[in-house]
């Protein structure tokens, strides 16, 4: 028998290996395809501390708090770069929120910058003329998900965790997991960690699949400095209707740009919608229409975890197990957070925050 199972291996369930490890509690991390490469691989990899709750405030700048600890000991290949955010007034009713959120922040430490019309233009040429503004986050980040995925369960593994990769989990309960392939393995504890598809192993879990787009572009080194999201964003992302858009542009450190964002709840349609990547790139075109001369790459899907909250699920379930699920588009910020949380319950800790606001009931009734 293991110490730990931790079922998924995106970037939460590594998160969940690398905080187990430090606590001495080894977990054997099953994954039935690459580490990182489901709904992590399809997320802009933003670092972002938000104010649209208390809860969320709570868990993204704890969770940016242990990114940045970690952040002098990642390699190159997770791309760190300390970009900041952009949080983009339309006009002047948007630029009224930049003050609330700028006093927001202020009121709990977190730096912010109020930018006029004038300013924005200096900081981002790009966007176009007659932006009322945006409010500045300069230690917001992004990373490379995939790489820091891999990072984070290589540490664990150091300190004696495993990888059973290529085996997929029929289903589980407090102490067992049962593959598909009819073998069973025993652990003191069982993590569920698998995402949009978390509600198949643990029924009642009010998590649903929300798919998402991204377009990816030719590298254009120096044409966005920063994440540039809209204020709209958040009103975008917790619409519950059948779609909806936002603008959000991120540079990576290869030059390209990752243009997004979509939402869409599709269940597990896995092709590319055409009509939605235009009215994504449309929202795009209304602030940077400069865009419009890129060449894009690639445009892919992915499946985002989401709660009628969207807040995680982080907590110790009826059956006995642990549930690290439903991150919607935050998943790649609060790993680290949600690791740690789940570290601490199994180690039987105090957490730094309230852990009370990411149980399954709350979320649900949120």
């Amino acid at each position: 028998m293991t110490d730990a199972i931790i079922v998924g291996g995106g970037i939460v369930g590594c998160a969940c290996a690398y905080f187990l490890a430090q606590e001495g509690i080894a977990s054997t991390v099953i994954e039935p395809g690459a580490i990182g490469g489901g709904a992590t691989a399809a997320g802009m990899g933003h670092v972002v501390v938000m104010d649209d709750s208390e809860a969320q405030f709570a868990l993204t700048s704890y969770s940016q708090q242990l990114w940045d600890d970690v952040y002098p000991s990642l390699p190159a290949s997770c791309e760190v770069r300390r970009t900041g955010t952009l949080w983009v007034a339309a006009d002047e009713e948007e630029f009224q929120h930049v003050a609330l959120k700028h006093a927001f922040y202020a009121e709990r430490g977190i730096p912010t910058e109020a930018l006029d019309a004038q300013s924005l233009t200096e900081a981002e040429p790009n966007l176009r003329p007659g932006l009322a503004g945006a409010l500045l986050v300069p230690n917001d980040s992004v990373i490379y998900p995939m790489a820091a995925s891999r990072w984070l369960l290589d540490q664990a593994m150091e300190k004696g965790s495993k990888l059973q990769q290529g085996d997929t989990v029929a289903s589980m309960d407090s102490q067992t997991v049962t593959l598909k392939s009819g073998e069973v393995l025993k652990a003191r504890f069982v993590i569920n960690a698998a995402g949009g598809h978390a509600p198949s192993l643990t029924p009642g879990l009010p998590i649903d699949p929300r798919k998402g787009h991204l377009v990816i572009t030719d590298r254009y080194p120096g044409f966005v400095n920063r994440q540039i999201v809209e204020l709209g964003y958040l009103k975008s992302a917790h619409s519950m209707s059948a779609e909806s858009v936002a603008f959000n542009v991120q540079p990576r450190a290869t030059g390209q740009l990752l243009i997004g964002s979509s939402r869409q709840f599709v269940g597990w349609n896995p092709e590319i919608d055409r009509n939605l990547v235009s009215k994504m790139i449309a929202r795009a075109l209304e602030y940077m229409p400069s865009i419009g001369k890129l060449s894009a790459i690639r445009t892919w899907v992915g499946y985002r975890a989401a709660t009628a909250s969207k807040l995680p699920i982080i907590e110790q379930w009826q059956d006995g197990s642990y549930i690290a699920a439903g991150h919607e588009g935050l998943g790649i910020t609060t790993c680290m957070a949600t690791g740690r949380l789940i570290a601490d319950m199994i180690a039987g800790k105090p957490s730094a925050i309230d852990r009370s606001a990411f149980k399954a009931a709350q979320v649900a009734s949120a």
